[in-house]
């Protein structure tokens, strides 16, 4: 009996670390709202919020962290617990990153100034970029809350559109004009752009330990070094 009892408690506290570590994810989403809204109206007191609300995303990975050595320390997990407990170490590594990039755009939004020269062609692809790294970081925690392989797959999809509006500020970036204040912003937005990138990348991974826990086997989505063939067919 006693073993069962242990074992079920192991199951309980395994669970619970998986939903604080998932709650990680929302602590980012809410700060990629708060960014993408900072860099919208170029609203520099919101943007020193995002840096004081890091503390909250760091905080999470260490209680989590904290946890998960703990639960090695109570038992050894097995098999398919096993892989959770290794996978929820790398999610929650993903989110402290994830958080960080909002930190970083936060911190580049009053270099440009309190009226900075904006390219409205430019910030309309940064805000599409903030939103649609918010989506695949909202898709990221569902996915593996479901352990829904096929839609942590999507992200993969998702996140080549984001590499191209990355690529394309940094084109409309190169093409600004020669005004040194309107180069000046651009420059500064393309590392936005970079950060917003990041984030979807680190969701990506997130996908990638949906499908470790379920098959048991790691697989990059998208391999760069042979960027046309998907992870399902290789």
């Amino acid at each position: 009996m006693a073993a069962v009892s242990n074992r079920q408690h192991f199951a309980e506290e395994l669970a619970a670390v998986e939903e604080q570590a998932l709650g990680g994810i929302d602590i980012v989403v809410a700060q990629v709202d708060r960014v993408v809204e900072a860099l919208e109206h170029q609203d520099v007191e919101l943007a020193a919020l995002v840096v004081a609300n890091d503390d909250l995303v760091d905080g999470r990975y260490l209680e989590v962290h904290q946890r998960i050595l703990s639960l090695f320390a109570l038992q050894a997990p097995v098999a398919g617990d096993l892989r959770t407990v290794a996978a929820l170490l790398h999610v929650i590594k993903h989110v402290e990153r994830m958080g960080d990039q909002c930190v970083n755009i936060a911190k580049l939004l009053p270099i440009t100034g309190n009226e900075p020269p904006v390219q409205e062609d430019m910030l309309s692809r940064l805000l599409h970029m903030g939103r649609a790294a918010r989506s695949e970081s909202s898709q990221a925690k569902i996915a593996f809350a479901s352990r829904d392989v096929e839609l942590a797959y999507d992200l993969a999809r998702q996140d080549r559109e984001l590499n191209r509006l990355n690529r394309e500020v940094f084109r409309m970036a190169v093409q600004c004009g020669t005004d040194e204040d309107t180069r000046e912003w651009a420059m500064t937005m393309t590392m936005v752009a970079r950060a917003f990138e990041r984030i979807g990348d680190n969701a990506v991974d997130i996908g990638e330990q949906v499908a470790f826990v379920v098959t048991g086997l790691f697989r990059e989505f998208s391999d760069s070094s042979h960027p046309g063939q998907p992870w399902r067919n290789s």
